[in-house]
């Protein structure tokens, strides 16, 4: 039923910001054949990236498993892998390879540094991804740069973006009957959420100084206040009509809160209004301005995010495979996004995958007993 129905999705199985692509457009319809290597240790899926998925396995080693993949990408509409560059070209599976098999395939490729430059071959994660970019320099206190988890590079300017590029491609190819490559980069894509930062700066409203700026925690009205509690709460009180109901509902009459928009008076507003923060917990506070136009939420944490009123009224969560994981996104009013199943083990629909691909009953045999699935 989601608007990706009737695309089908070849996925070279991988970690990280690859599955959760795959995730995305599974979720939104698409059919995803994951394609995972045969091993000898046993390795599960995690919950919530890797849902909804048929699985294959095959032995990419041996040339019938090749051979294997290529009649899957025949019917296919999309491939993705996230190797390091090459590495698909070494295994016979490469664009080149695959587009003259099909000549509409998408094929997406997902890395750190990108398919090409100085860095394209060297190790790297989500954390190096951000910090040659900039956006990590952003993020934390004004002493030291924190890890935004693995958001920015993996997901957002990774995952997400791949997934954003492939639809793109798929929409292209209707028209034009071609495939192509979609390189993605996370430092490009990392580089790319950082576009309204990059635009402040070059306007003189954002210094490269932490917490010094609007929305890194350098405004008292835009920052995380830990309450009497030892929990926290987040406050987003920028337009002054908001910040007028934050000093009705913290109480803050001094005339020193006049002035929001000075900067060199945050530090010292910051300090006083963390103190009457102090004087309650988040739960009491949560009572008196959740709910109000004072742009307030409680920082809760995994356990408490789900059982959250809002995101239970709009299922924002769900529970599948014993996991809370996250609901598909965003909603449509036609065509609804769904999970289509939960985690699937590594092989688990090789026979199926096979016959809807067209392989006789024979070849599966002997592609059995010669150990190539």
């Amino acid at each position: 039923m989601g608007p990706l129905s009737g695309f089908t999705i070849v996925e070279i199985a991988g970690i990280g910001p690859g599955p959760f692509c795959c995730m995305l457009l599974s979720d939104m319809g698409a059919k995803v054949i994951r394609v995972d290597r045969k091993q000898s240790g046993h390795w599960r899926p995690v919950p919530g990236i890797n849902r909804g998925r048929l699985s294959i396995q095959v032995d990419l080693k041996q040339p019938a498993g090749v051979e294997t993949v290529l009649r899957l990408v025949e019917h296919a509409d999309a491939l993705t892998e996230g190797f390091r560059p090459g590495v698909m070209e070494r295994l016979g599976l490469g664009p080149e390879v695959c587009l003259k098999r099909n000549k509409r395939l998408v094929y997406g490729r997902i890395t750190g540094w990108g398919q090409d430059g100085p860095l394209a071959q060297t190790a790297g994660h989500d954390i190096n991804y951000i910090a040659l970019t900039g956006a990590l320099h952003g993020i934390g206190l004004a002493s030291e740069p924190v890890p935004p988890l693995n958001l920015i590079g993996d997901y957002g300017g990774g995952g997400m973006l791949l997934a954003f590029g492939l639809v793109c491609a798929l929409l292209e190819a209707r028209s034009s009957g071609q495939g192509q490559v979609v390189d993605a980069a996370m430092t490009d894509g990392s580089a790319l959420l950082m576009a309204a930062i990059y635009g402040l700066k070059a306007n003189g409203g954002w210094t490269n100084q932490r917490q010094t700026n609007l929305l890194d925690g350098g405004a008292h009205f835009y920052g995380v206040y830990e309450c009497a509690d030892g929990k926290w709460l987040s406050i987003g009180s920028i337009e002054p009509q908001f910040y007028a109901l934050l000093r009705e509902q913290a109480d803050l009459p001094e005339v020193e809160f006049d002035a929001q928009m000075d900067k060199s008076a945050w530090p010292d507003l910051r300090a006083r209004l963390a103190a009457v923060f102090k004087n309650k917990t988040r739960d009491q506070w949560q009572v008196l301005m959740e709910g109000t136009d004072v742009c307030f939420a409680p920082v809760l944490d995994l356990d408490e995010a789900p059982q959250h009123p809002h995101n239970r009224a709009r299922e924002t969560f769900v529970e599948m495979d014993g996991a809370v994981q996250p609901a598909p996104a965003p909603r449509f009013s036609r065509t609804p996004a769904s999970i289509q199943s939960g985690l699937t083990e590594p092989g688990s629909a090789t026979d199926l995958i096979l016959a809807e691909a067209g392989f006789a009953v024979e070849e599966i045999a002997e592609l059995r007993e010669t150990s190539v699935i």
